[in-house]
């Protein structure tokens, strides 16, 4: 396949000096975002995917790049294994006197933080802000006098309520909260007129606290504002974004950022389902002291989503681009698009010779392909698109399983199978309700040759369905299709990746994976 030929997914530029939302097709979730400098910043959930929190920077707010993550690992041994809904929530990202700060909650065991002067460098150890399961989507914030504070709402499974949210004092730039009642506590119940209130962002303007805060759920919600003269309330409440007669949804949950030249911009977050949650870029203005997102042609003060709007003026053109999606293995590091099912373990891979050299990890008896750690995965680009991966077999062993994966409510995989020297391809099915269950595995031929080229195909964002190739020319559909759903209670869009298991006894071999390209469906 011809490296140069390849083109991104989904690119948000118009080239005209025009923008077409969403600026990202990808699951970026609960987005925050900075400005310092000429430079944007946004970070975004990553739940139990590794490495954690990604890190996309921008000149312009439309064209983004993936540069690094908060956390090679997540700090728990628990996250060794999937745990699928857990992990890095929904994290805040600030920058103050030279430092960047970075708050992310985890939502069984409290919010941590992180902190880096170079944000494409090496950030700190993770350390607890706040040691407490329930606590969750904290923002943290610098008033005049230097004081920092942190407003956090609250997670009902874990602490029974929510709809409220919370101001601390922060004592000695991080190192823990002031304790209740000393200068913090609740400062806004939404439970009358702004239900499931969730995700605040602090700032101050013209003498005022904003707490920008979606509510009224993640799909059929709304953006609110509050606005106060004091830290602690009381806070005034006005709704400034809603979907209107727009088709996007719930638009909520995200980022007040400014330009150089004084424009006023707002990133949030649409739930489309099985692409996870996308990320949308709104224009803002002020009235009388409150914001209004979007458009707002009927002036009520509440705005609508666009759909194509002028670029922000940042004082510069800058190249089109998009974050990487395909990868030729060439360099000396994985992409920063891919993320493992759990913690990585030193050995699960390698680079060389111009191939990903992945190694079969063991599958214990009764484990399905969803409970393994090693799986390696990436976010959708596009509500479209196909993937041809082309693999190279002579290095597996017997009772060696590799092969392409697409993960959300449906595990659905096509996997080469070795056994007794023999390869045939499968296509193996986990359902994931409660509990990952095994639905189907069927045999659909001998695979001949060392190599091989899997494809996999999703139109719509609905279905996911399979071909083969033995030359990569000539592809001939294989197995089932199933639905493109995204799993139950993990917060996250479906994933495509690469698996490579081990279901015999002693070690595996391992698979070489050519190239993992992404392409506008045939």
């Amino acid at each position: 396949m011809d490296q140069k030929k390849v083109k991104k997914m989904w690119i948000a530029d118009q080239g005209d000096g025009n923008y077409r939302n969403p600026i990202l097709y990808t699951d970026y979730s609960d987005p925050d975002a900075i400005r310092v400098g000429d430079d944007f910043f946004m970070i975004a959930s990553s739940f139990s995917n590794v490495p954690s929190v990604p890190i996309l920077h921008s000149k312009d707010l439309v064209n983004w790049k993936i540069i690094n993550y908060v956390m090679e690992r997540l700090p728990f041994e628990r996250f060794d294994v999937p745990q699928y809904g857990c992990g890095a929530w929904a994290p805040a990202i600030r920058y103050h006197e030279g430092l960047y700060y970075v708050f992310v909650p985890f939502v069984d065991e409290g919010i941590m933080m992180c902190t880096a002067e170079d944000p494409w460098g090496k950030w700190s150890e993770p350390h607890f802000i706040k040691q407490n399961a329930g606590w969750i989507d904290p923002c943290p914030f610098w008033d005049d006098d230097g004081t920092m504070y942190m407003v956090n709402g609250f997670a009902k499974s874990r602490v029974g309520f929510k709809s409220a949210l919370y101001v601390s004092p922060v004592r000695d730039e991080g190192k823990g909260l002031v304790a209740f009642p000393d200068e913090g506590g609740f400062v806004y119940d939404g439970h009358a007129t702004q239900p499931t209130i969730e995700g605040p962002k602090l700032y101050k303007r013209n003498g005022y606290y904003y707490i920008f805060a979606p509510a009224g759920g993640v799909k059929p919600g709304w953006q609110t504002v509050l606005r106060s003269k004091k830290i602690l309330g009381p806070y005034e409440e006005k709704i400034v974004l809603h979907q209107g007669n727009t088709m996007v949804n719930g638009p909520h949950q995200g980022a007040w950022v400014d330009t150089q030249s004084g424009e006023d911009w707002f990133l949030h977050f649409q739930d489309v389902g099985s692409a996870g949650r996308i990320v949308h870029l709104q224009p803002m203005h002020w009235v009388d002291d409150w914001p209004v997102i979007g458009v707002n042609e009927d002036e009520n003060g509440c705005g609508e989503p666009v759909e194509i709007y002028k670029k922000p003026d940042v004082g510069a053109v800058y190249p089109i681009d998009a974050p990487d999606d395909s990868d030729f293995f060439q360099g000396k590091s994985l992409g920063l698009q891919w993320q493992w099912n759990a913690n990585p373990v030193k050995g699960w891979y390698e680079l060389a010779d111009g191939c990903l050299r992945l190694y079969a990890q063991k599958q214990e008896a009764g484990q399905l392909i969803s409970e393994m750690g090693n799986l390696l995965q990436q976010k959708w680009p596009a509500p479209e698109f196909m993937i041809t991966v082309c693999m190279h077999l002579d290095e597996m062993k017997d009772g060696d399983v590799c092969g392409l994966l697409s993960l959300g409510k449906y595990c659905d995989t096509l996997l080469v199978c070795q056994q007794n020297g023999v390869r045939r391809l499968q296509q193996k099915i986990e359902k994931k309700e409660k509990k990952w269950a095994e639905e189907s595995r069927t045999d659909l031929g001998a695979v001949a040759g060392e190599s091989v080229y899997l494809r996999m195909k999703v139109r719509n964002a609905e279905t996911v369905s399979w071909e083969v190739s033995s030359d990569g020319e000539s592809y001939h559909d294989v197995g089932q299709e199933t639905a493109a759903a995204a799993m139950p209670g993990g917060w996250v869009g479906v994933k495509a990746g690469l698996a490579a298991v081990h279901e015999g006894e002693g070690t595996g071999g391992c698979v070489k994976v050519e190239y993992f390209v992404f392409q506008p469906c045939e």
